[in-house]
């Protein structure tokens, strides 16, 4: 089996990533045959001093992924005679990090594409933004004067922003704000969807949603528009299923449930001119193309033509204007553009235990399970395997009692293991394991201490159980031989990674190389791009990464374009709320106490004062 089918490459990498006949992970941006080698790519970023972990943004798949969408709804519109137009909005809360939000202002400028912020704090962020001059800035979440304000505020800065009432309060506050700032605003009502989403957020819809207005509150806020005279302000009507929706068929029905609810509105409100379908549309995290959560059962034009269609539909039935339709694929725009880059740096392993010098032991058990080692066949293998389970027991038992030394009990365990290796590799062999036997992938599994922190870097593989594609950049041209799991830095048993791609199912270990101290073994894990850098938390006081902006040249070498330098030991400890210069002084009192006192000498007590200094000015990653 070639290496990237072991590892599913051609299911989850939608064409952005291959391997060369070196053996390493090649990046495809445009999805051509203009490839660079991304294991090549690191070697330059630590020849640099950029060390790992290392978060790296691929610009060219964000415009490719960009792109993709624009094509994806023009076939559509194109296809079904649509009347009017698509236009993307990127939800800043995705990947709020500037110098994503700027390649996609770069990269989505030719479309006009827009901005979708979801709080006062994300609005400042983009409102000094270089936006084209008609793209939208949709203003959604809950809503103070303030953030009022600022929203009505940007329509004078040139800006059209379109405010999205999600409580009927904020109406009232618009109209309240409006008349102070003499400003005539354009709204949107963003109605509470009743049918059911599909996948993990599913909940995003429904009676018990977080967001939205119940019916009978759109209505009541059409009819303060049209006794305040202001029907004119009503542009646009939102709706959003939920993120990661696994099935198309859920999006459908919510379409036509909102497609209904717009057509309804437009023949009284003309002015009504946005549809807005929010988020929804899947990645697939898994290659799978199933309705798993970390799946999706239908395509990027699949999806584009279910929107344009129903929306078609509904508009020529109800003899109105077809829609503007917005789109805020935030998800499907960012997730492949990033790859997060950690490097192995210990491995828990079973394969090299060696005991055959030692097997000179005269206690029963020893020498049962010394006999069972040496005699051990496929034949026989099951039935020692069965003996061996009731050795297990009687191995602590008495040890507990005293008749069983620490030695002994420690080269008991290690007979036990290595037998029980021997038997897997036997069935294995054989292809045929036996019910009983099948725990032993698990039980056997070697652990991949790895230099990152799963709760910085991968959040949702840890609160949710996100999947990511995970795997070596590099040795691909070696049959990777061990079965393991990746642990992180952090003293959490949280803190790894222990389900990964399998063919249907989730597997529960990856295959990786023989992991060798003198030689750097670099692991990657695709498709981080949505969420996991904002969502991560400082767990052990591990900061953000370093992270590079890389981007393909003609003759296929690297280039980088931005350089984001990860957070030092004494950022993370501002963040918790420590004054470094205050204990930089306690420092200096205690070197001093230690000088007089006789533990120090003075060579001694300046070497501590440096040693402090340059750990606070340190990566708070390991430097290996």
């Amino acid at each position: 089996m070639k290496q990237k089918d072991l590892y599913f490459l051609k299911r989850w990498g939608d064409g952005y990533f291959d391997v060369s006949p070196e053996g390493n992970i090649l990046v495809k941006p445009g999805r051509t045959k203009k490839s660079g080698d991304l294991y090549k790519l690191v070697q330059t970023l630590v020849a640099q001093g950029i060390e790992p972990p290392i978060l790296i943004r691929f610009n060219e798949v964000l415009k490719s992924s960009i792109h993709s969408l624009h094509k994806a709804f023009s076939h559509a519109i194109k296809e079904y005679s649509y009347r009017s137009r698509h236009c993307m909005a990127y939800p800043v809360k995705v990947n709020p990090q500037r110098s994503v939000v700027e390649c996609v202002e770069k990269y989505g400028r030719q479309f006009k594409m827009g901005l979708e912020v979801g709080s006062k704090p994300e609005l400042i962020a983009v409102l000094t933004l270089d936006n084209h001059p008609e793209s939208l800035l949709l203003c959604n979440g809950y809503k103070d004067s303030e953030y009022i304000s600022l929203a009505l505020m940007a329509r004078k800065l040139g800006k059209r922003a379109i405010i999205i009432i999600e409580q009927p309060y904020e109406l009232k506050l618009v109209l309240e704000m409006a008349l102070k700032l003499s400003v005539e605003p354009e709204i949107g009502f963003r109605m509470k969807i009743a049918s059911p989403g599909a996948g993990r957020w599913q909940s995003s819809s429904g009676d018990h949603a977080k967001f939205g207005l119940f019916t009978y509150e759109i209505v009541e806020c059409m009819q303060t528009l049209k006794v305040k005279g202001k029907e004119q302000w009503l542009k646009l009507l939102h709706f959003h299923i939920g993120s990661q929706q696994t099935t198309i068929e859920s999006i459908k029905s919510a379409l036509n449930e909102a497609s209904r609810m717009y057509t309804e509105i437009a023949k009284n409100y003309p002015t009504l001119s946005f549809f807005d379908v929010g988020g929804g549309l899947a990645v697939d995290y898994d290659g799978t193309r199933s309705q798993n959560d970390s799946s999706m059962n239908y395509t990027m034009e699949e999806y584009a033509r279910n929107v344009v269609s129903v929306i078609g539909e509904a508009c020529v039935q109800a003899n109105v204007a077809d829609p503007v339709i917005i789109t805020e694929s935030g998800r499907a725009i960012v997730s492949r553009h990033s790859v997060l880059i950690v490097e192995v740096i210990d491995v828990t392993s079973s394969t090299d235990l060696s005991v055959n010098s030692e097997i000179a032991c005269s206690h029963p058990i020893l020498e049962t399970l010394t006999a069972a080692l040496n005699e051990v066949s496929f034949e026989n293998c099951r039935e020692i395997f069965h003996d061996c389970q009731e050795l297990k027991d009687k191995i602590l038992t008495e040890f507990v009692g005293g008749q069983l030394s620490l030695e002994e009990r420690a080269l008991a365990e290690k007979v036990y293991r290595l037998l029980l290796m021997k038997i897997h590799d036997l069935c294995k062999q054989q292809g045929e394991v036996p019910e009983e036997m099948e725990f032993l992938d698990r039980f056997l599994l070697e652990t991949y201490f790895c230099n990152f922190s799963v709760f910085q870097s991968l959040p949702d593989s840890w609160a949710i159980n996100q999947l990511f594609p995970v795997m070596p950049i590099h040795r691909l041209d070696e049959p990777p031989e061990h079965c393991g799991v990746l642990a992180d830095l952090t003293c959490d048993s949280d803190g790894k990674i222990d389900t990964f791609i399998g063919k249907k199912m989730a597997a529960k270990f990856l295959n990786l190389h023989k992991y060798h101290q003198e030689g750097a073994y670099y692991i990657g894990i695709f498709l981080v791009g949505a969420y996991q850098e904002i969502l991560g938390g400082l767990h052990n006081l591990f900061g953000d990464t370093n992270v590079v902006h890389a981007e393909l040249s003609s003759n296929g070498t690297w280039k980088l374009s931005k350089l984001v330098e990860g957070d030092t030991v004494e950022e993370v400890l501002h963040y918790a709320q420590y004054n470094t210069e205050k204990q930089m002084e306690q420092l200096y009192v205690k070197v001093e106490e230690s000088v007089k006192a006789g533990r120090l000498t003075l060579l001694e007590s300046a070497q501590v004062k440096k040693k402090f200094k340059q750990a606070l000015e340190s990566y708070t990653y390991l430097i290996t």
